[in-house]
């Protein structure tokens, strides 16, 4: 009996497990991106945290095809699970003016 109840409960957890949350292409690292995407390796994961080091942050899902490696059916597969989070610009400071001097 014993071994049915954590049968059973295993079976209600994967769903939890299969279900987590979007990587965002933006700040996820190499280990995440191979461990959470289909089709991605750690060398293609170097390569897409590569390609957002030397081009700027992802602008959208579609974006992951410019990384060499990286094709449309990889890209379907795994858009379910990718999201590509924007950040606002950091609010610009304005220095306080000082006052002229005469």
């Amino acid at each position: 009996m014993k071994l049915l109840k954590s049968l059973w409960l295993a079976l209600a957890l994967v769903p939890c497990l299969a279900f987590g949350e979007p990587v965002d292409l933006n700040t996820a690292d190499a280990a995440t991106l191979a461990r959470e995407l289909k089709g991605i390796g750690e060398v293609r994961a170097r390569a897409i945290v590569e390609h957002r080091t030397r081009n700027g942050p992802f602008r959208s899902v579609d974006e992951l095809a410019l990384v060499k490696g990286i094709g449309p059916k990889v890209i379907a597969t795994n858009r379910a699970n990718l999201r590509v989070e924007r950040k606002p610009p950091a609010p610009r400071t304005v220095p306080p003016q000082r006052p002229a001097q005469r």
